[in-house]
């Protein structure tokens, strides 16, 4: 996104342009009305990554038009970033510029903030880090009171913590997340905290237990899990899974199980296809589950056949969404067994094309 884009008072308007397009798609498929969530027009974004440029003995973030990777573009200020960000962004420049150790072939940055303030830095190298650079990077991290880690071809530096703490309210209600570095997290961590919240009320009226396919660290798992009498999550991440157990430890929520299953691999065990050791450790069978509700907040590629089909088979469906083409493409084979009867867009991203969105479906009466 060029920062030309970036504009703050016209973000409104910019907005309902985007939503503007997708309205009569969802209305031919017998949505109603959208619930829009807007985002904060600056210091949205948790996540941030820049290439760095090296010009004699000058550094700088730089980022690239379209089409002309070799023609840098100097960042000197980045108002979607968190505060956190923009706030460390000069300091930790200034840092690197005076040490040689540290800069000497430093190819790109990334950031991860949180909304309580908790960040950490990942610095990437095309060589090797050897002792010297991890004395350096330590001082430097103590100084700007930041979290570090360097990597380079496989090589992974971890200096004091790997992860992020962040606090979400939804509904007045305080949940505790650690977030490890690499795993997947909501960028916009004000429009995140809306969009639980919408689930939540979409939830109301359901009941019985929950299944949960591409759960991550339990961004909705946990919350939600008061609206049903047993939860069950599945994520093909490793660290995902283990970030989204001590989640729910965190938080003393009883009612909520995790497993390691891939959708395709959850599909087979809800089939019969074949058993898996990997869901032995839940409270009762898996076929004692009354699982009535699905819950899915897939990858832009949106559904595969064999998930849309086992999807179908369900009473409620609740879909999240990052990509509302690949939505309106599932909806088509969805509409002919649910209607919908929820619908809200919330924009994770502003200035740019991509939409988050969220449908809830009812089983069509016969």
């Amino acid at each position: 996104m060029p920062l030309s884009a970036i504009q703050p008072d016209n973000y409104e308007r910019l907005l309902a342009l985007k939503i503007a397009p997708l309205i009569a798609a969802f209305t031919a498929l017998g949505a109603p009305t959208p619930q829009i969530i807007q985002s904060p027009p600056l210091a949205f974004r948790l996540r941030a990554e820049f290439r760095m440029w090296h010009d004699g003995d000058d550094l700088f973030y730089a980022m690239f038009k379209q089409g002309a990777p070799k023609d840098p573009v100097a960042i000197k200020a980045f108002p979607i970033a968190s505060q956190p960000i923009q706030q460390l962004m000069p300091q930790l420049l200034q840092g690197l510029r005076n040490n040689t150790q540290l800069r000497q072939r430093l190819f790109q940055i990334e950031f991860l903030s949180t909304l309580t303030g908790d960040m950490l830095v990942t610095l990437i190298y095309h060589r090797a880090l050897n002792d010297d650079w991890e004395s350096e990077a330590k001082l430097l991290a103590q100084r700007l009171g930041i979290k570090l880690i360097g990597r380079s071809r496989k090589q992974k530096k971890v200096l004091d913590d790997d992860s992020v703490q962040e606090i979400l309210c939804v509904n007045n209600t305080q949940y505790h997340f650690k977030q490890p570095d690499q795993a997947f997290s909501q960028p916009n961590g004000h429009v995140n905290q809306r969009m639980i919240e919408w689930a939540d009320r979409a939830c109301e009226d359901l009941s019985a237990d929950l299944l949960e396919l591409y759960c991550g660290i339990g961004n909705f798992s946990l919350p939600l899990a008061h609206r049903f009498k047993r939860v069950l999550a599945t994520e093909v991440s490793k660290s995902a899974i283990a970030a989204a157990i001590e989640n729910r430890d965190r938080n003393g929520i009883k009612n909520v199980e995790f497993a390691r299953l891939s959708a395709q691999e959850m599909t087979e065990a809800m089939s019969g296809v074949r058993p898996f050791r990997r869901l032995t450790h839940l409270p009762v069978p898996l076929t004692d589950y009354q699982l009535d509700t699905l819950l899915v907040d897939p990858p832009r590629a949106g559904l595969d056949e064999a998930t849309l089909a086992l999807a179908g088979g369900f009473r409620n469906i609740l879909y999240i969404s990052c990509n509302p083409q690949t939505l309106l493409e599932n909806l088509e084979t969805l509409q002919l067994t649910h209607r919908i009867t929820q619908l809200a867009f919330f924009d994770q991203f502003p200035y740019t094309h991509h939409l988050e969105s969220g449908v809830l479906l009812t089983r069509r009466t016969p």
